[in-house]
């Protein structure tokens, strides 16, 4: 698995301040994404053990994070390296909120086995693919109208998905 980029301190994409980690590789080539040159499994570099500690150590002691998010690419195409390094995070600090952006449906995520154990570990899922023609610039932390905002840990309870609320922000 390739790491496309490194964000120590942002504020777009989550609440709070996040890190930001841009994992390379997708497939869902949508029209109008704000990062083509992502979509290949190798650009970046390449997200070795010493580089995955490194940000872990850097993440953890950050005294003023709320939490990571996971962009891409898409980082469900690497579901199972990334559910490791994630699993690290949640045992260093269990207080950090994990988001993640995806093109897949949430729906689609649960079939499969790898993605869905990622799924499991987040808190938020920002899930869609980017539509162009319901491009909406006005919305907290997507880029299109058709993308969801799921409340992980309240889908998983209610079996139904949950979609976190303005208010709720």
């Amino acid at each position: 698995m390739n790491l496309y980029g490194y964000i120590p301190e942002s504020v777009n994409e989550g609440t709070g301040l996040r890190a930001v980690l841009f994992i390379s590789g997708c497939r869902h080539a949508c029209p109008g994404c704000f990062s083509p040159d992502s979509w290949s499994f190798r650009a970046g570099e390449p997200f070795t053990e010493e580089r995955q500690q490194q940000i872990l150590h850097e993440v953890t002691t950050h005294p003023l994070l709320d939490g990571v998010t996971l962009c891409g690419g898409d980082p469900f195409f690497s579901a199972a390296e990334c559910t490791s390094w994630v699993q690290q995070l949640r045992a260093a600090s269990p207080d950090l909120t994990v988001w993640a952006y995806t093109g897949f449906e949430y729906e689609e995520l649960i079939t499969d086995t790898a993605r869905a154990e990622l799924a499991r570990l987040c808190d938020v899922i920002i899930d869609g693919r980017y539509v162009e023609a319901e491009r909406d610039v006005s919305l907290p932390f997507r880029g299109s109208r058709n993308q969801r905002l799921i409340d992980v840990s309240a889908t998983l309870a209610t079996r139904t998905i949950v979609t976190m609320q303005l208010s709720m922000l």
